[in-house]
């Protein structure tokens, strides 16, 4: 990883190189709360976490611009916090409050916040693929310029949905880009037992359109990338996929003690932590020192307790909501 690879693109200043590097060790230490406060009993019904996989996230939607929208996963809070969501309503969200972004209802696995483009996580493998395509389709048809970037597992690529909405962007060209997180696992199974092929890339290849694998532990590789394919997509070129191969370092859900996988397999995983792989780049680039990585590092700890007490005193729903923003009582 060079920071220099990146100066070729504008939005990507020292401020932002910096800003990334926060936005990484905030979900990471939004995602270890939401982890000790699940274990308290504060939170309830189940979680994903995305620790270990935060370049993903803020790689990709480092790139995008105002109006670009984005779908999710189950394992969605980086992507949310990546896009710019408020972490004070996702926790509130999480804490089951009326002032989070689903009103209390959604938890945390359905955050969603479609004024800034965040057109919202998904409880089912593959769902929001088919969306994605849709808000692309709509663009088009309406002249619109903003980019839709579809966040996926590698298990989402098995489900029917994942191919026939693949066929309908390449078939119509449409301004998607397709964002395969390859964690390695679908729940317990590994993806070597579940595929056989060795790229889940090259499924592109069928549908006549890119498909690239890259580390999405690198940063700047997944910057890089990404920002290729947005551009590609915004030309009016189609689709294009990114395989970008990371790891999850907890269970699949709170409930799962990952007895499937080795103690070797995991710290070998976490050598390769994408943030302290950046915090590396920065402190060579001269971008980044001691003192101020602690600054952060503080900062980001009071920003994530302040979400903390947002939610504790939020007002909690009354019976009379349940029925409330569903389409039909």
């Amino acid at each position: 990883m060079d920071v220099q690879t990146l100066t070729k693109f504008p939005q990507i200043t020292n401020e932002k190189l910096l800003q990334m590097y926060e936005q990484m060790l905030l979900i990471r230490r939004f995602e270890e709360k939401v982890d000790e406060l699940f274990k308290q009993g504060l939170i309830y019904g189940t979680t994903h976490l995305c620790i270990g996989q935060e370049a993903t996230a803020v790689g990709t939607c480092a790139v995008l611009q105002a109006g670009d929208k984005i779908t999710s996963t189950h394992r969605g809070h980086g992507h949310s916090i990546a896009h710019g969501a408020s972490i004070d309503r996702m926790m509130a969200e999480l804490f089951g409050r009326t002032t989070g972004y689903c009103k209390g209802k959604g938890g945390s696995m359905h955050i969603a916040d479609v004024e800034s483009g965040n057109l919202g996580a998904n409880g089912i493998v593959a769902g929001s693929i088919p969306l994605a395509v849709g808000a692309a389709l709509t663009a088009k048809m309406q002249g619109l310029s903003y980019v839709t970037v579809c966040f996926f597992g590698d298990g989402a690529t098995n489900e029917g949905s994942f191919h026939e909405a693949l066929n309908m962007a390449s078939i119509w060209q449409l301004p998607v880009v397709f964002v395969c997180e390859n964690n390695q696992y679908g729940m317990s199974s590994s993806v070597k037992e579940m595929t056989n092929i060795k790229h889940l890339s090259t499924r592109a290849k069928a549908y006549g359109f890119p498909g690239v694998t890259i580390d999405g532990n690198d940063l700047i590789q997944v910057v890089e990338t990404t920002h290729e394919a947005v551009t590609r997509a915004r030309a009016g070129q189609g689709p294009t996929l990114i395989e970008m191969e990371t790891y999850r370092w907890m269970g699949h859900s709170k409930s799962d003690r990952g007895k499937y996988r080795t103690e070797t397999e995991v710290n070998a995983w976490k050598e390769r932590d994408p943030i302290r792989r950046y915090e590396q780049v920065l402190h060579d680039a001269e971008l980044l020192s001691a003192d101020k990585i602690e600054e952060i590092k503080q900062m980001v700890e009071s920003h994530v307790q302040a979400a903390i007490e947002y939610a504790e005193k939020s007002p909690k729903p009354v019976p009379e909501d349940v029925i409330s923003d569903v389409y039909a009582p």
